[in-house]
């Protein structure tokens, strides 16, 4: 059961300071100037045994003429509509303003649990302020100090009995047990044509965000609903190298993909055909296969490829797999995003990889083929004088493909073993574009 607890307020009270508090990270960047984060940003938390998504919004701001300020808006009704829990946060020091009250009159309408949580209580004396926040319209408010934890227990308490509550845990399965409609990312390198391919599958032009210069940086989720088919596309900024971001926005929209590959089902990664397989395009790749999503890799532009180094798509391919393996058996389509050339195949191929993401082996089969392959390539130990052997192997269950292989000694096998494991079951099964974990535990 995946809860989701948004973090609203206006700009400045400490909401990012609360959202790595709760995430037990540093991941939302917090400064003293107004307006940093600007995006939706995901993090993950725990208390007492439950699991729940933290998020982290932009600043709300009752300017309605800047175009920036309606996309930071944007962002925030988005972040309401799919929380479970609200975390109104203000600010004791400051008190009440105007954009209290309005963020108040706007989450009074909305069907949502509300929490007024009071923040910056950095001494005992700040809690016998005259500011009385039940103007706000909230029956209880929570008294914490984000930035030195105080308080946070008693709130973290608070979200977990409701979590735990009956009618609330039996409405999260109802919306949960609605028809699973999978999300598509499309990532990589900058201008690599992934809006492009948006554009083509849409059949218009789509724009992301606002004609300022520097505002694209969000990710923009789109409902795709054809023949069969019917998927969210997430359009992303292009991820640059930690070198070449040169300021805020880039490193935002990056942080922003970052997210959205966590939330991904399968992921695009698009490459540009004349540029070729980069180091950067390896990164992203590995972040995908970190992150246990399934890949697709797109070759675009392959109508202006000019390249002698590669004569056919068969050599082009045959250099990319030599590359990513041992997690080399990932689809690779070779397109033109612009002249529509190749993408119908595209949408078939993700829906595959689902459908390989999920696949269940046997134990019996999977030990009937598995287990002479190991005996006969028995591991070589990092220590002599230890004879090691796998007895047992099963598929654990979990979301993503997990195999655990049982051993006498399973410390002294090598990292390379597990890439050799990983080759002969994926020579062996099919999980096509979908990355698996092996462990090895003590039987």
């Amino acid at each position: 059961m995946n809860y989701i607890v948004s973090i609203i307020g206006r700009p400045n009270v400490g909401k990012s300071t609360l959202f790595n508090r709760l995430v037990g990270k540093r991941k939302a960047i917090v400064d003293v100037t107004s307006g940093v984060t600007r995006d939706r940003i995901y993090g993950n938390s725990e208390w007492n045994g439950v699991k729940f998504s933290v998020v982290d919004t932009g600043g709300f701001s009752i300017s309605k003429n800047d175009v920036l300020e309606r996309e930071i808006k944007n962002q925030i009704f988005i972040a309401i509509k799919e929380s479970d829990v609200i975390l109104f946060l203000v600010d004791i020091k400051i008190g009440i303003l105007d954009s209290d009250r309005e963020i108040a009159k706007i989450l009074r309408k909305c069907k949502k649990i509300i929490l007024l949580v009071v923040n910056k209580i950095d001494n005992g004396k700040s809690i016998y302020s005259n500011t009385d926040f039940f103007h706000l319209g909230f029956e209880k408010y929570y008294y914490i100090s984000a930035i030195n934890g105080s308080g946070t227990g008693e709130l973290l308490d608070k979200l977990i009995e409701i979590f735990n509550h009956g009618e609330f845990f039996k409405k999260k399965e109802e919306i949960l047990e609605k028809e699973f409609i999978p999300r598509f990312s499309i990532i990589g390198r900058p201008n690599v044509g992934k809006s492009t391919l948006i554009n083509s599958f849409l059949n218009k032009n789509h724009h992301i965000v606002t004609n300022m210069s520097g505002t694209t940086r969000d990710s923009l989720d789109v409902l795709y609903k054809k023949w069969e088919y019917e998927c969210i596309l997430v359009d992303t900024p292009g991820i640059r190298k930690k070198s070449k971001i040169r300021d805020n926005i880039e490193f935002y929209s990056t942080m922003r993909t970052f997210n959205t590959i966590e939330y991904a089902d399968v992921c695009f990664l698009m490459v540009d055909a004349n540029r070729g397989w980069e180091r950067q395009d390896m990164n992203i790749f590995r972040l995908v296969e970190k992150n246990h999503k399934g890949i697709i890799i797109l070759i675009n532009k392959w109508d202006l490829f000019r390249n002698t180094n590669f004569c056919t798509q068969k050599d082009y391919e045959f250099f990319i797999k030599k590359k990513i393996y041992p997690f080399d058996n990932v689809p690779i389509l070779f397109i033109s995003a612009k002249n529509k050339d190749g993408i119908h195949n595209i949408l078939p191929m993700a829906y595959q990889v689902l459908k390989y993401r999920k696949n269940r082996l046997k134990t019996n089969i999977l030990n009937k083929i598995m287990l002479p392959i190991l005996k006969k390539n028995p591991p070589i130990p990092k220590k002599k004088n230890k004879f090691i052997t796998i007895k047992y192997c099963t598929q654990l269950p979990s979301y993503t493909p997990k195999f655990i292989f049982f051993s006498n000694f399973p410390q002294y096998i090598k990292e390379s073993y597990k890439r050799f494991v990983e080759n002969k079951i994926r020579s062996h099964f099919d999980f096509v574009g979908v990355p698996i974990q092996i462990f090895f535990r003590k039987k």
